[in-house]
C-alpha cells in the first residue's frame, strides 16, 4: 500500500471521529435549544463528509 492510500485511509478514519464528536455536541446542543450552535455543527458535519467523500474517492482511484 502506497503512502498516499495509507494517508488517505488515516484522513478518512479522522474524518469519522470528528462527525461522531460533533453529532453528539449537535444532540447536546439540541437539548439545551440552543439554536445557533446546532446549525453550526450541522453546517460542520456537513462539510466533514463532503470532505470524507472527497478522500473515499481519491482511495478507489
Amino acid at each position: 500500500m502506497t503512502n498516499r492510500k495509507k494517508r488517505l485511509k488515516k484522513g478518512i478514519e479522522s474524518l469519522q471521529k470528528q462527525i461522531k464528536i460533533h453529532e453528539e455536541k449537535r444532540e447536546k446542543a439540541k437539548e439545551e435549544d440552543m439554536e445557533d450552535l446546532v446549525r453550526y455543527y450541522t453546517k460542520e458535519i456537513e462539510a466533514k463528509k463532503k470532505d470524507k467523500e472527497k478522500k473515499e474517492k481519491a482511495l478507489e482511484k
